[in-house]
């Protein structure tokens, strides 16, 4: 049985995948606000932005994470396929989950219901990763710390998708994206404490990238795109920000006051 690490790097890796899964929280839970005040294609396209920020949040804190995961005799790599696959499960369900929120008719059950579909959708993410992971080797989990990730997942997309849709204050949105930071790296501890490895004689090489080939740049380009999008969201006006500067605007027309227009030189004598 190989020895796990699952801290190779202290808490650096921890700390830089809470920091990932806070800021897609943050940026989702904006971006869902946003879409709640918009219609029609803004709304889809608001909604579409909070999937991609927290779906891939979500991936690129499960990832970062990884690199603080070693097993003792054994290389690590990942099959880039279900890699990529694991990204898109995440997206996808995530934005699942939130028009289920954003257009269901009764808000207690759009929840429960959003809240399943993104829960699941992040522990299938989180084993997807998982699956994707090449050793000389297999894995084991134990099933009661599985079932306590999924229920972990579950409550933590429950308790997001009801922030994005009822928290308006700023410092209580941050709040929120916090604690979900916390829940999503809680679902990911958990169950990587239900993993067993049970190494085997390395006969052939490893398929697979390594994660400085692939997984690295991805998560790198990703966190770039939730910090790079943060900014712009949390500097452009809301759609309430933009009409009260227009009215200001229209008033600020109104209020000029207008001076007669003066006649001009010679006026006088061509009217005489």
């Amino acid at each position: 049985m190989g020895t796990l690490n699952h801290l190779s790097f202290g808490w650096l890796t921890p700390a830089l995948s809470y920091a990932m899964a806070c800021v897609g929280a943050a940026l989702g839970l904006r971006c869902t606000l946003r879409g709640l005040a918009a219609s029609g294609a803004a709304r889809r396209n608001w909604l579409l932005t909070a999937a991609a920020a927290i779906g891939s949040g979500i991936w690129t804190m499960h990832f970062v994470a990884m690199f603080g995961f070693t097993v003792d005799g054994t290389e690590l790599r990942y099959n880039v396929p279900l890699t990529v696959l694991s990204l898109v499960v995440a997206v996808v369900v995530t934005g699942l989950g939130l028009t289920v929120v954003c257009y269901g008719r009764h808000r207690g059950l759009a929840l429960l219901a959003g809240g399943v579909t993104t829960g699941l959708g992040v522990a299938a993410m989180h084993y997807l990763g998982m699956a994707a992971l090449r050793m000389h080797g297999g894995l084991r989990y134990d099933a009661g710390t599985v079932a306590l990730s999924v229920l972990i997942a579950v409550g933590a997309a429950t308790a997001a998708l009801w922030a994005a849709v009822t928290i308006r204050n700023v410092y209580a949105a941050a709040a929120a994206s916090l604690a979900m930071g916390l829940a999503v790296s809680s679902m990911h501890y958990t169950g990587m404490a239900a993993v067993h490895v049970h190494l085997e004689p390395a006969r052939t090489g490893l398929g697979g990238a390594s994660p400085m080939e692939f997984v690295f740049p991805l998560a790198v380009g990703l966190g770039s795109f939730l910090f790079l999008a943060s900014a712009f969201v949390a500097l452009s006006p809301t759609a309430q920000e933009r009409a009260s500067y227009r009215e200001a605007g229209e008033l600020t027309i109104e209020e000029f006051p207008t001076e007669p227009a003066r006649p001009e030189p010679g006026d006088h004598d061509r009217a005489a």
